[in-house]
């Protein structure tokens, strides 16, 4: 009976995720906590690559759906994708040999990083105003968000919104866009990565992936049509509430 309550609350988790990581992104702010609480006794590696199975599903449909309807400037997208990809490799490779015990204790510091930077911007991106920078900048950037999104994961959405914000003066949805392509080739590698070292429990994956893609695309949609206000308002609101239980469960006494 726990485990049935737990897995409808994962799944509701990773509709709620993909619907703002499609958006503002972090919606691993959600899942991953959730996957930690539906399986405690599970190893962190194999529940980021289980939560990576999921996620890159939910990317990979927000990116479609972003462009259908925004121009995305694939010149910068795809240098930046390409070096995600390399990181996201590179920190997945890492996630596999650090103890569980450090990552359940940086959680709630890393929540708190990027709840604080959410606050401090939330006039990013009211304006497309898109200003001509080399290349390398995308290649840096996307390598870095890449490695941190392959070793921890929470909050690159985040991340790579304020890069395209920024470094290259997109507005808020073609940023978002641009994010989600990124996003997506940092999950697959991740995913490549967690799957041959074992570390992916499939049948969860395939749950989390059909409710994230359902999430993404109406979060998509809905940035587009209508803007993203009102979900970056709910979004800090949940992310708030998972410092405070991420802390608890890291920092309770036994």
């Amino acid at each position: 009976m726990h485990l049935d309550l737990s897995l409808l609350t994962l799944a509701i988790a990773a509709m709620a995720a993909g619907f703002i990581d499609s958006i503002v992104g972090g919606g691993g702010l959600i899942l991953v906590p959730s996957l930690f609480s539906a399986f405690p006794d599970v190893p962190p590696a194999t529940l980021f690559g289980t939560n990576k199975g999921g996620a890159v599903w939910g990317t990979s449909a927000a990116a479609w759906s972003f462009a259908r309807r925004v121009r995305i400037p694939w010149a910068i997208v795809l240098p930046a994708a390409l070096a995600a990809f390399a990181g996201g490799l590179g920190g997945a490779f890492a996630v596999t040999r650090v103890a569980p015990h450090a990552l359940r204790k940086a959680l709630p510091f890393v929540l708190a990083g990027v709840l604080g930077y959410t606050v401090l911007r939330r006039d990013l991106g009211k304006h497309h105003a898109p200003r001509v920078r080399g290349r390398w900048v995308a290649l840096l950037g996307g390598g870095l968000i890449g490695l941190y999104d392959g070793f921890f994961g929470p909050g690159t959405g985040n991340l790579l919104v304020f890069l395209f914000v920024r470094a290259y003066g997109f507005d808020f949805v073609h940023a978002a866009a641009s994010a989600k392509v990124v996003n997506t080739a940092c999950n697959l590698a991740a995913l490549l990565l967690f799957a041959f070292s074992g570390h992916v429990m499939w049948r969860y994956s395939a749950m989390i992936a059909v409710c994230n893609v359902g999430g993404s695309v109406l979060g998509s949609r809905l940035a587009v049509r209508k803007g993203t206000q009102f979900v970056r308002s709910m979004f800090m609101v949940i992310a708030v509430a998972l410092i405070a239980r991420t802390a608890w469960q890291a920092f309770a006494p036994r």
